[in-house]
């Protein structure tokens, strides 16, 4: 998975330095927030006692 996130993140800079849209940019962070949020919407719980959780733990 790691080299899927990689793999975006270098095409959105290449693309980046070639169109000049710093735009782009944000792409790589949204892949990994929606990747994280249908992460935590595949545990069994509701949501937001996941993130109840996840916030409890230390």
């Amino acid at each position: 998975m790691i080299y899927l996130f990689l793999m975006i993140t270098a095409t959105c800079l290449f693309l980046t330095f070639k169109l000049k849209k710093p735009l782009l940019l944000t792409v790589p962070f949204l892949t990994i927030f929606i990747y994280v949020t249908v992460q935590i919407a595949m545990v069994p719980l509701g949501f937001f006692e996941t993130l109840k959780f996840i916030m409890s733990l230390r």
